[in-house]
C-alpha cells in the first residue's frame, strides 16, 4: 500500500520560512516514477500546481512562487521537498504532496493527506 507521509507545516510569520518534507513508500517494483511535487488549495479554490520535480531533475514552479520556493528531490529514498522562502499571507493553503508515474503505459499519480501552512503575523 502506498503511504505519503508529510510533514513540515506550521504557522509563519511573513518573510519567514518553511521546509516541507514527502516520503512516499510502498510502490510496486513495476511502477516508475516519472515525477513528485506539491499542490496547494484554499477552501473553496481549485487545487493548484506549486512545483514538480522529474526524476531527471527538471523542476516546474508556478510564477506566484519563482524566486522564493526551491523543490528538491532524492530519488532513492522517494522523497520530495519543498523549501519555502519569503513566505507570503497568500501562501496560506493546505499543501499536498503527489507522485506521478507509469505502470507500463498507465498514468498513475498518487497524494499525501495534506499539511497546513498559515502565513500570518
Amino acid at each position: 500500500q502506498v503511504h505519503l507521509v508529510e510533514s513540515g507545516g506550521g504557522l509563519v510569520q511573513p518573510g519567514g520560512s518553511l521546509r516541507l518534507s514527502c516520503a512516499a513508500s510502498g510502490f510496486a517494483s513495476i511502477f516508475n516514477i516519472d515525477a513528485m511535487g506539491w499542490y496547494r488549495q484554499v477552501s473553496g479554490k481549485q487545487r493548484e500546481l506549486v512545483a514538480h520535480i522529474t526524476t531527471q531533475g527538471t523542476t516546474t514552479y508556478t510564477d506566484s512562487v519563482l524566486g522564493r520556493f526551491a523543490i528538491s528531490s532524492d530519488n532513492a529514498k522517494s522523497t520530495v521537498y519543498l523549501q519555502m522562502n519569503s513566505l507570503k499571507p497568500e501562501d496560506t493553503a493546505v499543501y499536498y504532496c503527489f507522485v506521478g508515474g507509469y505502470v507500463g503505459d498507465t498514468y498513475h499519480d498518487y497524494w499525501g493527506q495534506g499539511t497546513q501552512v498559515t502565513v500570518s503575523s
